[in-house]
């Protein structure tokens, strides 16, 4: 690894494992640059990002020392060494000492410049993605217009069929409600009337009764008085 021809970059005594900083480094073994950037800004782990920082440093030391354009690197070889092991001490139970060992690491970078059939293939790759990238914002932004349209239709639609629709069944509610009102006050008005007559004869035929009761009273007493009399004359 120290004899890899390419321009280089080191960071020492990074405080992380070696064993941590060497899952983040097989990562990016062998990619071009610019995949190598885009799988570090999206990997998770706390390495990623002081990596990337070192994979900016020797892109920079190959452009500025050795006229390379950023383009044309890839990451030809990458390690990290373990470092000095600082042992600091917990106390713990029992007057013991607990050991903690805070591991360091040297972690290396060497970018060189990729052969020209790689070049010429990577560079077909690019611009095949930038392609299929702008078909696809293309189509998010039709997809976005036509659905902007459609709401901004829907919206100007929307007062249009309230006025045309709710102002119709608020008079038909009326209308009915009056009707209403009018066959109900009708029904009670032709109660009213047809009842009256009624009530009007039963009241006729009690009085005609109560006048008709005495009358015959009286006549009923007023026979046997008459023959009392007759006979009273006789003898």
């Amino acid at each position: 690894m120290a004899t890899t021809a390419g321009t280089r970059a080191v960071l020492k005594n990074h405080h992380a494992s070696a064993s941590k900083v060497r899952e983040v480094l097989d990562l990016i073994r062998g990619k071009d640059i610019i995949t190598a950037r885009d799988i570090l800004v999206y990997t998770e782990r706390g390495a990623a990002q002081p990596v990337l920082k070192l994979l900016a440093s020797a892109v920079a030391n190959a452009e500025n020392n050795d006229s390379i354009p950023a383009d044309e690197l890839f990451v030809s070889a990458c390690w990290a060494d373990e470092g000095i092991t600082m042992k600091r001490f917990r106390p713990r139970a029992r007057g013991r000492a607990g050991a903690i060992r805070k591991r360091t690491s040297h972690i290396t970078i060497v970018v060189s410049r990729m052969e020209p059939e790689r070049l010429v293939e990577v560079a077909r790759k690019r611009s095949a993605d930038e392609t299929r990238r702008a078909a696809r914002r293309a189509a998010r932004v039709r997809r976005s217009l036509g659905d902007e349209a459609t709401e901004t239709a829907l919206v100007e639609a929307e007062p249009v069929e309230a006025e045309t629709v709710e102002t119709p069944l608020v008079e038909t509610a009326e209308v009915v409600e009056t009707a209403e009102v009018v066959e109900t006050a009708e029904v009670v008005e032709t109660a009213e009337v047809v009842e009256s007559p009624e009530t009007t004869e039963a009241v006729e035929a009690e009085a005609t009764e109560a006048t008709e009761a005495p009358v015959a009273e009286a006549e009923e007493s007023a026979e046997p008085a008459g023959e009392d009399s007759e006979g009273s004359e006789k003898n």
